[in-house]
């Protein structure tokens, strides 16, 4: 039997890691979604979830796990440490604030009350709940526990309200609107003093608010403080309760101290806006989210230890997305007048290359320069781009700007900047591939397109500049998009609905194309054996392709593509399709008639921008279907994080070449068991299956049971009995007689043994040895993933 290779399109990277507020581990090693606090590196995930994650907070009775809520209606317990799923408590209403107060999304925000069973079973379901309060906000600051849970604080526009478990009642306390200019009252977070009767409120016009006699309604009283000049996002107390920090738009955290309530210590030039805060169990640690989706780890308030930084998805992303030719990165916008280089293998943030090299000011409405435009040359040794700023009531301000690759400093270095470069906006800009010189091509609303050259000065000493060689135009129309051809011969440009083919040898117009009415949105010249034709996109729907030996319309076809790609590595192209809320892809040749590969609604909303990435290693596909896979893999990006599309067709774990044949999956770590038993049965029927047929059928190991799961992700401290576990996995070892082989009887009565052998240590090693208690598993693991038909007959 040979299966299908399947294309699966899976989430990449870029997720949103300053969602909700990061967690300190106890021992302050570990920050989830799991990262190290000491070396920055992303150590795992807890996957599991089938929607939103909208809260974590550790175990108050074990610091080695933690509970997650989701959108999903399910709150789960984990083992951060290893990534093990341990319990998962279904939840009829959908969570959305922290573990234990679960919010319903009737008409109003509700805090619930969830009291989580004590079972035994991996999957049960809470039964039991009781509204807290009616009406509370959304956002994740807007409610916090006080005196170690006797007490819970919620504040939502104007209103503060406090419940107290015990009594079983609530007090609400109200602030005027603020008739003063520029007053704005309302509240935007809360936290409590762990150990004392006094709740901080952060506030809309940057003040925050210290209450107390709280518990009586008539004789409460507060205090402010005042440092903020922004709304402040986030508050928290120390776990002595002896500072509080505060943070907002101002990227500074505010380190104020209890008791002495005017005494304040300042960290500033944090490079965002703070969005969360969290401390630590012992209180060395202090982390702070960012609006550019960015952790920074702090060692008690005096610098800055680590930083984790994700996809900064600012206000947009002008420069479409591109590839370094050199690291492989992938290169966007990044914080405001920056390009970010961020490794899509490793979900991390290489660096940030500052284009505009001004100091950015947070100024809500204030005019500030922007990368617009980012293209590389073929090697990597060049990297252009185009910033602008448009003041009102004032010209555009553009500046081109060549900047050369540095072998010493492995960075980039401004080479030559050019000042106005066009009169108007500039809607595209590419380098030439032709590897025999440097060329580099913009087109402008201004009517013109130009070509700059690198050129050498007569002095070998001095560094080459680049200036414009060429100025074209086609009737005064205004070009929108352009293309080189593979070799850089030719330069197809956009004249609103005009194609034009230019020659980049002597600037001749060679020809026009004619085409269905509409302006031309995008052009792409075909790729080796498809290289005489050069496709476009129109905006009355209709996808064209030209063949320039005839000069004519080849073919033409009505669809909506929002995006076209090209595979530099091979003749395929990609289209994107939005309709319905969704985006259709499409993967075809110029030359054939039909697609390589459809997908309908591969995505929600409107993918924005695609491009192709070469592979390290070419994969050797099977199937016709997934060929078009072998060389490059399509990343896109949506509103919402960066996908790449597809995942690799099935791949052989040993060669790690994709293959037509059904192989048994290998992932667990090699063992001296394993080299000993299962690699020896493993060469044997590769041996059986070369001399028959190298495409026949494998037969398939037997796989994992409920019983080994349940071993193998269920912490060692907490298994049941031996005996019941033997008798378990001798259930499970059990294999009918009609699929057995004869094997050798001394092997088959070693692997019992063997078994018997670990379950036995797994029980009497210490919970603690965690090293231990993982070798052990992997060893059970492959002693049944290998077990043989004759333990039948020994049991």
């Amino acid at each position: 039997m040979v299966e299908h290779a399947e294309i699966r399109m899976v989430h990449r990277g870029g997720s949103k890691i300053n969602f909700r507020e990061p967690v300190i581990t106890n021992d302050s090693r570990y920050s989830v979604n799991v990262y190290s606090t000491c070396t920055e590196e992303y150590v795992h995930g807890l996957q599991g979830h089938t929607d939103l994650v909208t809260g974590v907070v550790l175990n108050p009775s074990n610091h080695l796990q933690v509970y997650s809520c989701s959108a999903d209606g399910t709150v789960r317990l984990w083992d951060f440490t290893d990534g093990i799923l341990i319990k998962s408590v279904l939840i009829t209403a959908s969570c959305l604030l922290h573990t234990f107060i679960i919010g319903y999304p009737i008409y109003l925000f509700q805090l619930v009350a969830v009291h989580l069973p004590r079972s035994g079973d991996q999957e049960v379901e809470a039964r039991e709940l009781s509204i807290v309060l009616c009406d509370v906000s959304p956002h994740p600051g807007a409610a916090s526990f006080g005196r170690e849970g006797e007490y819970i604080a919620a504040v939502k526009g104007l209103q503060l309200e406090v419940f107290f478990f015990k009594k079983q009642k609530s007090y609400r306390f109200s602030l005027k609107p603020g008739m003063k200019k520029g007053a704005k009252n309302a509240f935007t977070c809360v936290s409590c003093h762990p150990k004392e009767d006094c709740i901080a409120t952060g506030h809309a016009d940057g003040k925050i608010r210290m209450w107390r006699n709280f518990n009586q309604k008539k004789e409460y009283t507060y205090s402010t403080l005042h440092w903020h000049h922004g709304a402040v996002n986030t508050l928290c107390f120390t776990p002595e309760g002896t500072n509080l920090l505060s943070g907002g738009i101002e990227s500074v955290l505010v380190h104020w101290h209890y008791t002495q309530e005017n005494q304040k210590d300042f960290l500033p030039r944090l490079g965002a806006a703070i969005t969360h805060l969290a401390v630590s169990p012992d209180g060395s640690l202090f982390c702070t989210s960012h609006s550019d989706n960015k952790i920074t780890i702090i060692q008690s308030c005096v610098k800055v230890s680590a930083v984790i930084q994700g996809l900064v998805k600012g206000d947009g992303v002008w420069t479409n997305l591109i590839i370094d030719p050199r690291s492989k990165a992938l290169v966007l916008n990044g914080k405001p007048g920056h390009l970010q280089f961020y490794s899509l293998h490793r979900d991390k943030q290489l660096y940030n290359l500052d284009i505009v090299q001004q100091e950015y000011i947070h100024e809500e409405g204030l005019d500030q320069f922007e990368v617009v435009k980012a293209a590389f040359d073929a090697r990597g040794d060049w990297l252009a781009t185009v910033d602008e700023r448009r003041k009102k009531g004032a010209e555009l301000e553009i500046n081109l700007k060549l900047w050369e690759y540095d072998k010493l400093t492995q960075g980039f270095v401004l080479n030559t900047t050019v000042t106005a470069p066009h009169e108007d906006r500039i809607t595209a800009m590419f380098f030439s591939p032709s590897p025999e010189t440097t060329m580099l091509v913009t087109t402008s609303l201004d009517g013109h397109f130009k070509a700059w050259l690198l050129a050498d000065h007569s002095d070998t000493k001095a560094e080459g500049f680049w200036a414009c060689d060429f100025v074209g135009g086609y009737h005064l129309l205004k070009p929108g998009c352009c293309s080189f051809s593979a070799d850089g011969s030719l330069l197809a440009v956009g004249f609103q609905e005009v194609v034009t083919v230019w020659s980049t040898a002597s600037w001749e117009l060679l020809t026009t194309l004619s085409q269905p009415p509409g302006a031309i949105r995008d052009l792409c010249f075909g790729r080796l054996s498809c290289s005489k034709y050069l496709l476009g996109t129109s905006t009355k729907n209709q996808l064209c392709c030209w063949n320039l030996l005839t000069c004519s319309l080849e073919w033409s076809t009505p669809m909506d593509v929002s995006l076209l790609q090209t595979d530099p590595l091979s003749e395929n192209m990609a289209a994107f399709c939005s309709q319905s809320g969704s985006s259709d892809l499409f993967v075809f040749k110029p030359s054939e008639p039909r697609p390589l590969y459809s997908q309908k609604a591969l995505c929600t909303g409107k993918v924005q921008h695609a491009v192709f990435a070469p592979r390290d290693q070419m994969l050797e596909s099977c199937e016709e279907r997934t060929q078009w896979l072998n060389r490059s893999q399509l990343y896109f990006l949506t509103q919402h994080m960066v996908y790449i599309f597809p995942l690799s067709p099935l791949v052989n774990e040993r060669t790690g070449h994709p293959t037509c044949s059904l192989m048994v999956d290998d992932s667990v770590a090699v063992t001296p068991f394993y080299l000993l038993l299962g690699k020896h049965r493993q060469q044997q029927l590769d041996k059986q299956e070369a001399l028959t047929n190298p495409m026949a059928e494998r037969t398939q190991l037997p796989q994992g049971s409920i019983a080994i799961k349940e071993l193998l992700h269920t912490p060692a401290h907490v298994l049941p009995s031996a005996s019941f576990l033997c008798a378990m996995f001798v259930r499970s070892l059990l294999i009918s007689s009609s699929s057995a082989r004869p094997l050798d009887f001394f092997h088959s009565l070693l692997r019992y043994s063997l078994v018997l052998k670990c379950i036995y240590n797994l029980r009497t090693i210490p919970h603690n040895d965690k090293a231990k208690h993982f070798l052990l598993k992997m060893e059970i693991s492959h002693l049944h993933k290998y077990s043989d038909p004759l333990l039948s007959t020994l049991l």
